[in-house]
């Protein structure tokens, strides 16, 4: 690994993330002010590390792997700890999740074949909505006497603006693992096909 300025903004982006989550459900005004300063310098990395790689010519493939991982892990967690917390519905929180495994998965196979994905630009949108949305649902959590927005602290939780914002948010997401696995189909195929010759070798191997 070629532990470029670019590549150092990743790593400190994920020693952030436990921060963060430590920070926040500490609990408290001051802690969770101070969860949300970190989570906006880290959100900040993700975009001046790929600035610096790409007009500074510091792209790795290393860089290329670990900073769309270093983002799912930021946004990962913090949706995690606001679901935890009742701010969102699980159920949306598990689709996002699901999807960033699956497109990982991908991502690892094609690095492993050498042929590494690079990031769409519906992806990249993807992470700047799902930052931009945890941002704004901080910054609120952080205003003294807002009106109350937990799930379970609420009539109508559905008609909340986070649940509207969060759905969307969903869509955006499976729209753009929907996106990664049809423009990466032969990387599916091939990755489907050896696992199917792969259970077929495990199976004859144990009979």
């Amino acid at each position: 690994m070629r532990l470029t300025s670019p590549n150092q903004l990743t790593v400190l982006r994920m020693i952030l993330t436990p921060v963060f989550i430590v920070l926040f459900l500490l609990g408290g005004s001051t802690n969770i002010l101070l969860a949300s300063i970190v989570y906006f310098l880290a959100s900040v990395t993700d975009w001046y590390d790929g600035y610096m790689a790409r007009h500074l010519q510091m792209v790795t493939r290393w860089g290329q792997f670990m900073d769309p991982l270093a983002d799912k892990l930021l946004v990962s967690s913090a949706l995690i700890v606001l679901a935890y917390e009742h701010y969102l519905y699980w159920w949306m929180i598990i689709l996002v999740i699901l999807r960033d495994f699956i497109v990982t998965g991908l991502r690892s196979f094609a690095l492993y074949i050498g042929k590494p994905i690079i990031t769409s630009n519906l992806a990249k949108w993807k992470t700047f909505v799902q930052m931009g949305f945890v941002f704004l649902l901080l910054i609120y959590i952080n205003i003294p006497n807002a009106p109350e927005i937990r799930l379970d602290r609420v009539a109508h939780p559905y008609l909340l603006w986070t649940t509207w914002l969060m759905l969307l948010v969903v869509v955006l997401t499976i729209l753009s693992g929907t996106h990664y696995l049809i423009v990466n189909r032969q990387h599916v195929s091939e990755l489907a096909k050896r696992t199917y010759f792969g259970l077929i070798h495990l199976f004859e191997k144990d009979r």
